[in-house]
């Protein structure tokens, strides 16, 4: 791919290059993976331990309690991770009713994932020792670290919601000083050292089957929450086979249901039959065929996505090239529409990405999903609690109605791209539904129209709500903007927002072309957000 390295945005970064690199969102979880990099350890290793670090740098995202996916390239093939954890196996109809999913309190914990899909990850690919890869999210978490801009206004407005800030162990664990740390105020979390020293000398089955799996079975015990030892100890993440479609002379490959990665390849699918390239990549005639392919997808995925064993059709069904053929058809060029699903049978998240000279690389996302998740704390063992359950439903017959041993809906995706049969990047977008659509902007910009990484990153987005409602970031260009409104779409407040215009990183593999002296990767993280890439 022969990039416009001259394209760019206003962004106070630039690409960085190297034969070994980790990107995130923390520049100090960012590092910790480079160090392990730099003792010899594999792009696993770095993943696993620039994760761990990252459920302290960014609480207000992820912790110990969350879920996980990843995609792994070692070499020579692209495996897959579900690391999202089922329900509780009482949470059966009778307990919820017909009352809406709450979104706070034990009634939205999931069994969280993200901690056996790390020892996972490390059984079958990592190299360096369990307990060298999580020792240092321990440092951090036993001295401390300073909260940065974007992490401190999270917080600070996650702390003025009731529920979160009365939820059990909450304050004692994220209020430490009665509020919210200030910016450049130093964070530690000793209770959270406790248990990450159990996961590293257990290798996580303290976790599930050990001291802190007892601890969070009493203590959900005591709120009348329904997960118990039982359900933590049957635990196991999937490996699973990722799908994909092709785009652009390129493959993009996502994670299957119960995410939502399926609604990227549906768009990007659709995308190839709307003669993309013939205007400019910021007009809005080019925007608006986006913001129209990443509607009918949403409007599929929303009807017909959710855990695989309750799903009625396949992720074959709902790719196939001449249903999204059909689907595209439907988009008129000049006029914003209201979709419904189709039937294609015929008749609060942090991300990071890391590579390795080996040619190792690896696309990892974890979350708590709504800011601080459940607002649940494990006083003791500085275990937040996800709040994933509050993605079930309780409309009676959905496919993703609330059930015992099922799987919700999720959000987070991680995503890889290759070519040719090999590793060409690792990348993905955080901030609920806007993953999908930042994959599909993302990759536009870099495969149709040349794009580098960092520009692609650092280019205006635009989010789709619901309906004809949709958000665009203020450096969109005002003719843009007028065309979108003249088309039908009713744009809302026009706001700079990491939460709402998602932040990710990248990281593409240099093709060398038969040039020895080309060899590595260029990375780019996101100016929304507190980023970092960092490589040697």
């Amino acid at each position: 791919m022969d990039f416009d390295w001259t394209a760019g945005y206003p962004s106070r970064r630039s690409p960085v290059f190297g034969r070994n690199v980790v990107a995130t969102s923390h520049p100090l979880a960012a590092q910790a993976g480079l160090q392990l990099l730099q003792r010899g350890g594999n792009a696993v290793d770095a993943a696993v331990a620039t994760a761990a670090c990252m459920t302290l740098v960014e609480p207000c995202s992820n912790g110990l309690g969350s879920d996980a996916f990843a995609l792994v390239w070692d070499g020579t093939q692209l495996h897959g991770l579900n690391a999202s954890g089922p329900a509780p196996m009482g949470w059966t109809r009778e307990r919820f009713g017909d009352r809406p999913m709450p979104t706070r309190g034990w009634d939205t914990v999931t069994v969280p994932g993200a901690v056996a899909g790390w020892v996972a990850l490390h059984q079958r690919f990592g190299t360096l020792p369990f307990a060298d890869v999580i020792a240092p999210a321990i440092e951090i978490a036993e001295r401390g670290t300073a909260v940065p801009v974007g992490v401190a206004d999270k917080w600070a407005r996650a702390a003025q919601v009731p529920e979160l800030a009365n939820g059990a162990g909450f304050a004692p664990a994220f209020l430490p000083r009665g509020r919210a740390p200030k910016v450049g105020e130093r964070f530690a979390f000793p209770d959270a050292a406790r248990t990450l020293r159990l996961i590293a000398e257990t290798k996580g089955d303290a976790f599930y089957r050990g001291e802190v799996a007892a601890a969070l079975a009493a203590f959900a015990a005591q709120g009348g929450g329904a997960l118990t030892a039982a359900d933590l100890a049957a635990y196991q993440p999937e490996w699973v086979a990722p799908i994909a479609t092709d785009f652009e002379g390129h493959t993009v490959h996502e994670i299957p249901p119960n995410g939502q990665g399926i609604a990227a390849l549906m768009a990007l699918g659709m995308a190839r039959h709307l003669h993309l390239g013939q205007y400019g990549v910021d007009d809005w005639r080019t925007q608006h065929l986006l913001i129209e392919a990443m509607k009918l997808a949403f409007a599929d995925v929303y009807r017909h996505v959710g855990d695989p064993r309750a799903m009625a059709l396949t992720p074959a069904q709902l790719l196939d090239p001449d249903y999204l053929r059909r689907r595209a058809a439907l988009i008129d060029p000049a006029q914003a529409q209201e979709y419904g699903a189709g039937n294609p049978i015929k008749g609060g998240t942090i991300y990071l990405t890391t590579a390795d000279a080996r040619g190792m690389q690896v696309s990892f996302i974890q979350s708590n999903y709504m800011g601080f998740g459940s607002g649940l704390v494990l006083p003791g063992y500085g275990v937040s609690l996800q709040n994933r359950g509050a993605c079930f439903t309780t409309q009676r017959g959905h496919v993703n109605e609330v059930g015992p041993g099922k799987k919700p809906f999720h959000t987070i995706i991680p995503a890889f791209l290759t070519k040719d049969g090999r590793a060409q990047m690792g990348f993905g977008v955080m901030g609920g539904n806007m993953q999908p659509q930042g994959h599909l902007q993302t990759l536009v910009r870099m495969l149709v129209y040349g794009q580098h990484p960092q520009a692609a990153c650092d280019a205006p987005r635009w989010r789709f709500n619901e309906g004809l409602s949709l958000n665009a970031e203020p450096h969109w260009p005002a003719a843009t903007l007028q065309g979108l409104v003249q088309a039908g779409h009713h744009l809302g407040d026009i706001h700079d927002s990491y939460q709402d215009f998602g932040a990710g990183q990248f990281i593409w593999r240099i093709d060398p072309q038969g040039d020895p002296a080309v060899d590595g990767y260029v990375a780019a993280s996101d100016p929304r957000r507190d980023g970092a890439a960092v490589a040697f």
